[in-house]
């Protein structure tokens, strides 16, 4: 099992910081949004990590290198700690290049090649999991099950017309449709689909199928996915613990209080600074 970041986007909601700077590096508190896809990863048994990447980029192909030069000081320094904050994740990388944007389905087509026919967990770092088991995990527990593609969908109360709503098959277990952003009182559920797939070797063959009749502008996954819904191939899975989304400046801030929670010294820090401002 591969894994596959799309990490191609402009970032525009986080201008002018991301003019420079790409969003999946920007951080919390000291770790960037994307090491906790790595992690999350890294965790679940995968090894092998995919990142669609695209031009003023090369910072993440950067980042989870070696740094030889500062390796040398923190060990003259005797710096373990400092050592082990730079070491590399233990994966191996590959990246490639979307080099004009023309959606997430023409992006995933970019790193079709490198996965050797092998399924892959596909990552959007829009969105942070926090929780015991690593949600790339879950989807591969599905996939096991089952053999199918997997969906990872969040249970949402509330008003669904704003997301892609998974419509699940009688067994709770498949997929019979997705309606993307249904009007209010005709959704048929409220499992919304998030930031991450498992996506079998059919489904890059429909992607690429799709591609060849595609008539211009972006090109998104959902043909290739209706195309499997309907052959009863798609699994579907509501996910077990917390799930952040980063994807604008008001949700970047809540995962980073979020984040931060967890640490009892940034917690104490957060709770002084509600009280002076009450």
């Amino acid at each position: 099992m591969k894994g596959i970041i799309v990490a191609a986007g402009y970032g525009t909601r986080f201008l002018p910081a991301t003019k420079a700077l790409p969003k999946e590096m920007l951080p919390l508190l000291t770790k960037p949004a994307i090491s906790f896809i790595v992690d999350e990863f890294i965790a679940s048994g995968i090894e092998d990590i995919i990142i669609i990447t695209s031009r003023r980029k090369k910072v993440l192909d950067d980042y989870f290198d070696r740094d030889i030069e500062l390796e040398a000081v923190f060990a003259r320094e005797g710096r373990a700690d400092k050592l082990e904050a730079v070491a590399p994740p233990k994966a191996r990388f590959s990246y490639v290049r979307q080099t004009e944007m023309r959606g997430t389905g023409h992006a995933l087509l970019q790193a079709a090649p490198l996965l050797g026919g092998e399924p892959c967990v596909v990552a959007y770092p829009d969105d942070i999991h926090f929780g015991d088991k690593p949600l790339a995990r879950q989807l591969m527990d599905v996939y096991e099950e089952t053999g199918c593609s997997v969906l990872a969908a969040l249970r949402d109360p509330g008003d669904v017309s704003r997301y892609g709503v998974i419509d699940p098959a009688p067994d709770g277990l498949h997929v019979r449709g997705f309606v993307e952003k249904p009007p209010r009182g005709t959704e048929p559920s409220h499992e919304i689909s998030i930031g991450r797939y498992l996506y079998t070797t059919e489904f890059f063959a429909l992607l690429a199928e799709g591609w060849k009749a595609h008539e211009g502008g972006e090109y998104y996954h959902i043909y290739a996915l209706n195309k499997l819904i309907d052959e009863g191939k798609v699994a579907w899975k509501s996910m077990e613990g917390l799930r952040l989304d980063t994807g604008e400046p008001s949700g970047y801030l809540e995962a980073i209080l979020e984040y931060a929670w967890l640490e009892p010294g940034y917690r104490e820090l957060i709770r002084n600074f509600v009280a002076k401002k009450a």
